[in-house]
């Protein structure tokens, strides 16, 4: 049986769809908007893929833009039926706010996910236990604690799955060297990072310290890639921002950087090397 689609998915497709075929037929946001009698915002979260679209809607954007082609029109319409609704993450909405729940639609889409972190193992490669132990400083009340490592665990399990994208992962040699929860804890972690370094569809890299500095030196970065779609980037801080088609410059200063911190960090063989060294080393404290 076939999985639904998520709603996110259906609204990431819409968004690219109607964004193209708004500048086929020549119009700005502010033109298209006044057209239908919609307030710009309105088309703008269309086109961001932030909300869903009514058939309805869809009609009269489809009929402005002369979209004609009735595969394409009936490939949207289902697509809009499909927007509305909840995404996985919706049980989650006490522990994510708008902008991470955008991220995670997009996450959803992409076919490659490049990311470099520079202080702890990432989210979406962590054990249960360190993503505990990471959280504990914070001071959660037990049960947001819960809710925030559930969440975790469940977008791991999601991008680590048979459908999920192509992961190339530099890790600095600080993020494996932190005892983050203890010798037992990382000793974990490091063994999974092991496990998943055996994947075909995962490439694990560790910066060492020697490398000396570069463009993100200081912070964690993603980029998603997308067969249809410009990357995107997700910089990761206390509250996460995307960067997409809006700034083509930070995008690009970005993608360079991964360049360089992949040409900077040791190879597979030699990555994997000295995590195995560094869980033998725990072993014998």
């Amino acid at each position: 049986m076939t999985s639904p689609v998520d709603p996110s998915l259906n609204r990431r497709k819409l968004r690219l769809a109607l964004r193209r075929a708004r500048e086929r037929s020549g119009l700005t946001q502010r033109e298209a908007a006044e057209l239908v009698e919609w307030s710009q915002s309105k088309l703008i979260r269309v086109e961001t893929g932030t909300v869903g679209v009514s058939v309805s809607d869809l009609r009269a954007l489809l009929r402005l833009y002369e979209v004609t082609d009735q595969s394409t029109v009936d490939e949207l319409v289902e697509a809009a039926r499909g927007s509305k609704g909840p995404s996985w993450w919706s049980k989650y909405h006490d522990v994510v706010t708008p902008q991470y729940a955008q991220y995670l639609g997009y996450q959803g889409a992409a076919t490659s996910m490049r990311s470099y972190h520079p202080i702890v193992v990432p989210g979406h490669l962590q054990t249960r236990a360190y993503a505990e132990a990471l959280l504990a400083p914070r001071g959660l009340k037990p049960q947001r604690m819960k809710r925030v490592v559930d969440l975790r665990m469940e977008r791991r399990e999601r991008l680590l799955g048979s459908t999920g994208p192509e992961i190339t992962v530099v890790l600095d040699e600080a993020a494996v060297r932190r005892r983050i929860g203890g010798d037992a804890v990382l000793d974990e972690q490091l063994q999974h990072l092991l496990e998943l370094s055996g994947r075909d569809d995962i490439t694990l890299r560790v910066l060492p310290f020697e490398a000396g500095a570069h463009y993100s030196t200081l912070g964690s970065f993603v980029l998603l890639g997308f067969p249809d779609d410009d990357d995107l980037l997700y910089l990761e801080h206390a509250a996460g921002s995307m960067t997409s088609g809006e700034d083509l410059e930070l995008l690009a200063r970005y993608q360079e950087c991964f360049h360089t911190i992949m040409d900077l960090a040791l190879g597979d063989t030699e990555s994997l090397d000295l995590i195995t060294r560094i869980k033998q080393d725990l072993g014998s404290r």
